[in-house]
């Protein structure tokens, strides 16, 4: 079973391969239906090895080059439950974003097809991965395939400075990433992360293996997006195809956070442990900074997919929190986070794409009213905005509450409200956005020239009376994922389980080098009286603050003068967001900088 993991990779590569071998050759509707049944069969294979990896952890060395005398001398996938099912989630979504392509977008094929193919293999390969240096190879795989997704209306000049912003940005942090392995793999000889975190564990933590883990953490949080390695994304998501925005939103941003806890829990815990609760307090510290700063962003934005990549950043954020934690129950608890979520914010996207099918526009005021006959998808968009304001009892509340509950148990009592303030924020601008576009609520002749960059070429051609299945249906798919996460009883304790094994440096150790042992099943705590109150609140945070946003100046007194005054407020940090990648970049150096003098004058 476990030859299915490089299978996983291999099969859309190869047909990435065979597709551009014969563009000439194959019409519209067979490059679609390959890229199509490519991508269901990965997602079979990586639900095959996540059933059977259940608790454990499944080793595949590539051309049987195994351990010999506590050496690895090949290269490693080492399939978790953890990442087995990150990767089935990354081919489902792939399912569901090019299901979403067929016949409506305007694309040459069966170059789209092949990006796409290779923009999945190099996630799921990046999700198996046991080598640190084959973590990075796939990573930059993944980010060469998304950055030509993202520039790929290439007539329009917004997706050339997106996908030049999104080039430039994670090609430092590819750098970054590239410098802390050789540092590592000198002081230790490994490249392997089970043998790597063994020698870690005897080395201890001297100045060498500092820097090397901020090298490469602050690289993965560049690919994450966490402030203050943001800036990139905002521009890159408002300008890419929807289809591809399903997958940007969904997983990439995530996969950054998983390679966070991964190279923590194999590699460096071990030298750093005895400093957990100063690596702890610096990761979290900096998920409720990106939390707030992309909840607060997204109620400024008029453009929707901009609006969306705000409140992508935002989660992020909270993702960070439940890894930062350092725990099994923080881990436990953001894998079912992500997974809810990634429906919830694919949701969204989903409906911006249809709106940009059917009136070819994405910015919310200029379409006020306008959505007012496209019950379905206003319905399918409120809902996403309840969503990710954690309304209770459903996906996204349901990983919240296993956050929060894990951060108390850690001394983290003010996480809570500060996650729920985070999340009303993210939904408000959605509700409030949903209300302006569906049901023509508000002020429709708000003067917003600097947000004109809606006037984007539309995605469709033909068709845009009415809204194909092919859209409709991944949208209803993505809502019944997000819903089925909250009220499926067994999720938690599989999380909980696959955390235990995620979180287990011995076992991993073993597994590589042994013979691994069954860990068995743990036991999640359900949600407490407190997290549906904060469930409640975050919820009731959005509703109030969208009917402000939408009411405010003429129902109550005094709001135009506290609305400016925040407005005011947020100039400095809207400047910020300037679009000019030199900005960027001293932002990123500057944000490497601080992470490296946090560690160094803490652990040294």
């Amino acid at each position: 079973m476990n030859q299915l993991a490089p299978l996983a990779v291999a099969v859309p590569l190869l047909g990435a391969a065979l597709l551009v071998l014969g563009h000439s050759l194959v019409p519209r509707i067979a490059a679609e239906l390959l890229a199509l049944g490519l991508a269901a069969a990965s997602t079979v294979m990586t639900t095959l090895l996540l059933i059977h990896v259940g608790h454990g952890l499944t080793i595949y060395w590539f051309g049987g080059w195994h351990p010999r005398e506590g050496v690895a001398i090949g290269i490693d996938f080492a399939v978790s439950a953890i990442g087995a099912g990150l990767a089935a989630f990354v081919s489902s979504l792939m399912v569901l974003a090019l299901v979403f392509s067929i016949r409506y977008l305007d694309v040459r094929h069966p170059y789209y097809q092949v990006m796409m193919l290779t923009f999945m293999a190099g996630m799921v390969g990046f999700c198996l991965s046991g080598d640190l240096f084959n973590m990075f190879v796939m990573f930059e795989l993944m980010s060469v395939a998304a950055v030509a997704l993202v520039g790929y209306k290439i007539s329009e000049g917004a997706a050339l400075e997106g996908g030049l912003n999104f080039a430039v940005i994670n090609t430092i942090g590819a750098f970054l990433f590239l410098l802390g392995i050789a540092l590592i793999y000198a002081h230790t000889g490994a490249l392997n992360l089970g043998q790597m975190g063994a020698s870690l564990r005897r080395s201890g933590d001297d100045r060498v293996v500092v820097v090397a883990f901020t090298l490469i953490v602050g690289a993965l949080l560049i690919k994450a997006a966490v402030v203050p390695f943001h800036f990139w994304l905002a521009d890159a998501y408002a300008v890419a195809l929807t289809p591809v925005c399903l997958l940007l939103a969904g997983a990439m941003s995530e996969l950054g956070i998983y390679g966070v806890g991964q190279v923590w829990f194999t590699a460096f815990q071990g030298a750093l442990g005895s400093h957990l609760h100063v690596v702890r307090a610096i990761l979290v510290g900096a998920g409720l900074l990106t939390a707030l700063w992309g909840g607060a962003m997204a109620l400024t934005e008029d453009h929707l997919k901009r609006l969306l990549a705000f409140v992508t950043i935002s989660f992020v954020g909270v993702f960070l929190i439940g890894v930062g934690l350092l725990s099994e129950d923080g881990v436990a608890g953001t894998a079912v986070y992500v997974l809810a979520d990634g429906f919830a914010k694919a949701l969204l996207f989903a409906c911006v794409g249809i709106l940009q099918h059917r009136l070819g526009k994405v910015g919310q005021h200029r379409l006020h009213g306008r959505g007012r006959s496209m019950v379905a998808t206003g319905v399918l968009f409120t809902a996403g905005g309840l969503l990710i304001a954690t309304v209770p009892p459903f996906g996204p509340f349901l990983g919240k509450a296993m956050i929060d509950d894990a951060a108390i148990k850690a001394g983290y009592g003010f996480v809570p409200p500060l996650v729920a303030l985070a999340s009303g924020l993210c939904g408000a601008a959605v509700l409030a956005a949903g209300a302006r576009v569906f049901c023509g609520w508000g002020d429709p002749g708000r003067d917003a020239p600097d947000l004109a960059d809606e006037d984007t070429e539309p995605e469709t051609r033909e068709g845009q009376t009415r809204t194909p299945a092919t859209m409709f249906g991944p949208a209803l798919v993505l809502l019944a994922g997000a819903v089925a996460c909250g009220v499926w009883s067994g999720l938690p304790g599989l999380a909980a389980s696959a955390a235990h094994r995620f979180t287990d440096f011995p076992g991993y150790h073993a597994a590589v080098f042994g013979t691994a042992r069954h860990l068995g099943s743990v036991k999640s705590s359900s949600p407490q009286w407190f997290d549906y109150l904060y469930g409640a609140a975050a919820t009731a945070l959005a509703i109030v603050l969208a009917g402000l946003e939408l009411w405010g100046e003429r129902g109550v007194p005094g709001w135009k003068r506290a609305s400016a005054a925040v407005a005011a407020a947020m100039g400095p940090i809207r400047s910020l967001h300037s679009g000019r990648v030199g900005d960027y970049t001293a932002a990123l150096a500057l944000g490497i900088g601080v992470l490296g003098v946090l560690l160094a004058a803490t652990l040294v």
